[in-house]
């Protein structure tokens, strides 16, 4: 029979029962037999005499190979390089965190733990497990399904028809072979494993909306319709979580609410003595929390009334550098606090909106702009065209972010303008989020991966605060089963329609795990079915 190789050769001699086994073994789980003869033709040629001796020709090496099972040989040399580069690549992460993130003075006293037990070990051990063990099952259940068809297996799919149909089923390989994923437990339950699974979770809801748009079921929704409805609720729990629990909430995301704004969290006065203490913004945001649960207190003035002894509740008194100087015809302790020296509360949010659109503006410029360099090519050949594109799209999240978080600080004002005192004390933090969260509609287009970013980190802090007060306990394994569940649901979306998984390097990943190379299987599928993931509505 003719062989089917891109480089035809001889037939291959039977491997040698002579040589070093351990050679045969090093080269089969290293290099494969097109890489070894590439190897052989650039470098070893080129060696010392005595190294050319040593080594084997490229036949013997192809001959090893065609002796023995390639695929799994092909799945341990993968597994070993994501080993390898994974380990690589924390261990320089790490040093670059320790000298430049900490100035070259890393903490003392840190408990040494030996090299298989480290966090970063044991999670490059899980990636390449989950590797192998993806490669392995998949090829698996995909011959035993080809062997279930065959006539032979007649007898078995009448004894047993409900497995026949399951092992048979086109999903089968697909769904079994995300089992791998357990071998994620290899790497410590901490706050990493429950990210993954959480990310991996919302990439199959997302998928699995993509494949159902596909297949028609949204095809007369209306036109304000998209993932953008998502936001208000994410940003009503982050916000909530913001003031009330501030342990469950991403520091990173609370960080860059704080820095933006300006107008709001009273800073210290360059004047003010600095002996004298002043509040700084997670106090004052704290005051704000005790504000809710006292019904929100109306504000007494020490310039109008000089002679109370308390004009602040005794666990607001942390407070009143800030409040003891607002106007006396603020009516509302959260209004003193938040703008002490504007009685308007309108105002106060224009004035906001004003200050902090600027700084948002430069801040998304340079992070639009550095994600753009790798299509420089696209701004050579139509410069106007992708200017103008990259300028509309740093105008609306600019808008976007600026009118969210100033909606937000603002409708504390609102609020206390046109609630009673009783009425959603604390509730209404959620409702001042839903709508901050309601000015995504101006990011609906293009925004999807920044929606589904707020989305999981509302998650996360869900789970946390539902942790913290008893409302649910966790499940030894749990995070587990999530990603489990959400690779099983991306596999088998990624058999039945490529394009419903967004993103070509998502669909490279996805082959890759399975063995199938580095290739994008929705390439050449066009017309209707390829230009939904273009046009698709976010």
């Amino acid at each position: 029979m003719a062989s089917a190789e891109p480089y035809p050769s001889p037939p291959p001699s039977p491997v040698p029962s002579r040589g070093d086994p351990i050679l045969r073994n090093v080269l089969r789980y290293t290099v494969s037999a097109k890489e070894y003869k590439a190897l052989h033709h650039y470098l070893i040629t080129r060696s010392p005499p005595a190294v050319r001796k040593r080594a084997p020709p490229p036949a013997h090496v192809k001959s090893i190979a065609e002796a023995s099972d390639e695929h799994n040989a092909a799945a341990i040399r993968a597994s070993l390089r994501v080993f390898i580069a994974s380990q690589t690549a924390l261990q320089i992460w790490d040093r670059i965190t320790t000298r430049l993130f900490r100035r070259g003075n890393p903490p003392k006293n840190l408990p040494k733990t030996s090299v298989f037990r480290s966090p970063n070990f044991r999670l490059s051990l899980s990636i390449s497990l989950i590797l192998l063990l993806h490669r392995i099952l998949f090829r698996f259940l995909t011959r035993l399904r080809g062997n279930l068809a065959n006539k032979d297996a007649d007898p078995f799919r009448r004894r047993n028809p409900r497995i026949a149909r399951a092992l048979t089923s086109r999903l089968a390989p697909a769904a079994g072979a995300s089992l791998a994923g357990f071998a994620l437990g290899v790497y410590p339950a901490d706050q990493l494993r429950l990210t993954i699974a959480i990310y991996f979770a919302t990439r199959a809801a997302e998928y699995a909306y993509n494949f159902f748009e596909n297949e028609g079921w949204f095809r007369n929704r209306p036109w304000w319709w998209g993932s953008w409805m998502m936001m208000p609720l994410a940003t009503g729990q982050l916000l909530h979580a913001f003031v009330f629990d501030r342990d469950c909430f991403p520091k990173a995301y609370g960080d860059f609410i704080l820095s933006y704004t300006p107008n709001y969290l009273q800073r210290r006065p360059t004047a003010y003595p600095p002996s004298l203490p002043w509040p700084q913004p997670d106090a004052i945001v704290d005051s704000l929390a005790t504000m809710s649960r006292l019904n929100w207190p109306l504000f007494i003035s020490p310039m109008l009334f000089p002679n109370n002894p308390s004009p602040l509740p005794s666990t607001l008194t942390s407070i009143s550098p800030i409040t003891s100087s607002a106007h006396p015809s603020i009516p509302h302790l959260s209004c003193a606090l938040l703008h002490p020296s504007n009685p308007s509360c309108s105002k106060t949010f224009l004035t906001y909106i004003l200050t902090a659109f600027p700084l948002l503006a430069k801040f998304f410029t340079l992070v639009f702009s550095l994600f753009s360099l790798p299509r420089y090519r696209l701004y050579i050949s139509s410069p106007f065209k992708e200017t103008n594109m990259l300028a509309r799209r740093i105008l609306r999240m600019t808008l976007f972010i600026t009118m969210a978080i100033g909606t937000s600080w603002g409708s504390i004002c609102f609020f206390a303008n046109t609630f009673p005192r009783h009425f959603l004390p604390t509730q209404r933090w959620f409702l001042g989020g839903f709508l901050g969260g309601l000015w995504a509609f101006l990011e609906r287009k293009g925004g999807r991966s920044n929606f589904l970013y707020s989305v999981r980190l509302s998650i996360d802090s869900s789970w946390k605060v539902g942790k913290k007060r008893g409302w649910w306990k966790g499940i030894k394994g749990g995070d587990l089963g999530v990603f489990v569940a959400g690779l099983m649901v991306i596999n088998m979306i990624y058999e039945r329609d490529a394009m419903a998984v967004q993103g070509g390097m998502v669909r490279k990943g996805l082959g890759f795990l399975r063995g199938e190379g580095f290739v994008d299987r929705a390439v050449g599928i066009r017309g209707d079915k390829g230009d939904r993931e273009k046009d698709r509505i976010d």
